[in-house]
């Protein structure tokens, strides 16, 4: 009898279980993110133009800041950036990236990436001299939709 009360109570809370933890996102593990910028965008090494791209952690157990940035149709490899892990307070349900608002003529710099639901994330890495000069510009925060598309970035 006791056995059989044992085996009821640990079916329901697996039930529950079930019922109340939300659905993970196919593309948790990699945070892939399809985002599209309107203007050009700066990353460490390179100024990405207008358009859309996936934004890929790369699959290493050893390694979570690795990221990859493609072409929207997955053909060409933009960069290959090591990133500093960064926190935030408080989970968003939205991907989140912060940018340096340059100067008249430079293009926008991505300074982090949040992927949905988390409160660790990617902190991309410039050289010391480009470090401070971008301490300097003003901070902006921009989302991607709940899906993981969608954005256009910038002003």
């Amino acid at each position: 009898m006791k056995r059989v009360k044992l085996s009821l109570m640990f079916g329901f809370a697996m039930a529950l279980a079930f019922v109340t933890v939300p659905f993970v996102h196919a593309d948790q593990w990699d945070q892939q993110t399809k985002v599209t910028f309107n203007q050009a965008m700066e990353i460490p090494g390179a100024v990405l133009p207008p358009g859309s791209y996936w934004f890929v952690l790369v699959n290493s157990d050893s390694n979570r800041d690795i990221i990859r940035i493609f072409s929207s149709d997955w053909h060409k490899l933009y960069a290959t950036l090591y990133t500093v892990p960064t926190a935030r307070q408080h989970p968003s349900s939205e991907t989140s990236f912060t940018f340096a608002e340059r100067p008249t003529g430079n293009p926008e710099a991505l300074l982090t990436w949040f992927y949905p639901g988390t409160t660790t994330g990617h902190q991309f890495r410039y050289s010391k001299v480009e470090e401070k000069e971008l301490a300097k510009d003003v901070h902006q925060k921009m989302t991607v939709d709940a899906d993981g598309s969608g954005f256009a970035g910038g002003n």
